[in-house]
């Protein structure tokens, strides 16, 4: 039988660890509860060791810190997903808002989350509405995070809607660790290749000039033009960490004004290999959102003025913004989609098909889940192919400087 290890509150507020044997989830939980026990955390573990224990603490968002949207004093997307998730277990076991928030604040370290939830807290205690508090806090709870708060109250099911809010807060930070963690390698290997490079630029090379001017061989063009490209490489050796800081200042500038921002979004979406990947992960986040906040119970204009916010891409939401207009014109949402010329004709035909069986909701999520399979499967592509490709264009530029080197070296030898 299944081990679950937990972490709980008694009825005097002290924190409990242990362990529990049951079926499933809802099996675990109810054993904790007739402990007397408030469960806050809950996770299934091979066995009942302390590194079930350390999972269990860890919570269940990961170790990859991941930030919000926002500069300064934001809150780290694996928190708020952790906060979500231990709320919606305290809201299950009919524990009051304010309570719920107060466990909660003793529990998180000293920080930014910490004091958000004690004012927010303080507000509800005031007579604030929980979705009103949260609103104060835009860094933290973003307009998808409040308005599905209000509806939940709205509609008296606080605890589904904090259900279904940490499982998307958990699904999108799982799509972003995969992309972030594909594009770590080869990162990685650019950065050392151009440092190999720039290392024989700067110190191999120049000996090798002194020693061809010594003996006066007649040098090929390869090697000229090897050796032109070393010295300025040897002059203007300050200049190599300016080219990736420009163009990514050049980038954020273009960025700044809708042209430009739009066509950076379109090079995005067109860009060889990982276009097909950002495309794929813009349409999941278009689907699990829409869907979410329609299953939630937020009106589907509203819904659709927040998933404009989340895109993060300009052509998606230029096809959004012509979503809004056809259904205020009482049309539907699969023809605008389809003029866009983004969406593909499997993602048409799936949300024509929820219209026609009033649930694009479920027709939503089972799309969603379909793309992240898609991305899932793209970045392990991607990963693939940009492997023998760098590895190939490594040789290529290995090979050049070695022949370019060594082919007066033979010349001379001949002579001799």
């Amino acid at each position: 039988m299944p081990v679950f290890t937990f972490e709980a509150m008694d009825g005097a507020g002290k924190v409990v660890r242990d362990d529990v044997e049951a079926a499933n989830r809802d099996d675990a939980i109810a054993q904790i509860r007739a402990m007397g026990y408030f469960p806050t955390k809950l996770k299934e573990s091979s066995g009942g060791g302390p590194s079930a224990r350390s999972a269990a603490a860890a919570g269940y968002a990961g170790d990859t810190p991941v930030r919000k949207k926002g500069l300064f004093g934001g809150v780290k997307f694996k928190e708020l997903t952790q906060f979500t998730v231990q709320l919606a277990t305290l809201q299950d076991a009919g524990l009051p808002i304010v309570r719920s928030l107060r466990i909660l604040e003793n529990q998180f370290k000293p920080g930014t989350l910490k004091n958000i939830v004690e004012e927010v807290a303080e507000d509800v205690e005031g007579g604030s509405s929980f979705s009103d508090a949260l609103a104060k806090h835009p860094k933290a709870f973003d307009r998808l995070y409040v308005n599905m708060v209000k509806a939940g109250e709205a509609g008296g099911v606080l605890e589904t809607i904090l259900n279904r809010l940490s499982e998307f807060l958990e699904k999108s930070l799982k799509l972003k660790r995969r992309i972030i963690g594909a594009s770590v390698y080869p990162i990685v290997v650019l950065t050392v290749a151009v440092l190999i490079i720039a290392g024989i630029m700067v110190f191999v090379i120049p000996k090798f000039e002194k020693m061809f001017s010594d003996i006066g061989v007649p040098l090929p063009a390869t090697t000229e033009m090897l050796l032109a490209i070393a010295n300025i490489v040897q002059q203007l050796w300050f200049l190599i960490p300016l080219i990736p800081i420009s163009f990514f200042v050049l980038i954020k500038l273009l960025g700044t004004s809708s042209g430009g921002r739009s066509l950076i979004d379109r090079v995005k979406l067109r860009l060889p290999l990982i276009g097909f990947v950002l495309k794929k992960s813009y349409i999941s986040r278009f689907a699990r959102t829409l869907g979410t906040l329609i299953a939630s119970g937020v009106p589907i204009l509203d819904a659709l003025s927040i998933v404009r916010e989340a895109i993060g891409n300009r052509v998606i939401e230029n096809a959004v913004d012509d979503v809004y207009n056809s259904i205020k014109e009482g049309e539907t949402v699969a023809g605008p989609l389809k003029e866009s010329g983004v969406f593909d004709d499997v993602f048409i035909n799936m949300v024509d098909v929820g219209e026609e069986t009033g649930e694009l909701d479920k027709m939503l999520n089972k799309i969603a889940d379909n793309y992240e399979e898609e991305v899932d499967v793209a970045v392990e592509s991607m990963t693939s192919v940009l492997e023998p490709i760098m590895i190939v264009g490594m040789g290529l530029i290995v090979g050049f400087v070695v022949v370019s080197l060594f082919m007066p070296l033979v010349s001379l030898i001949n002579k001799l």
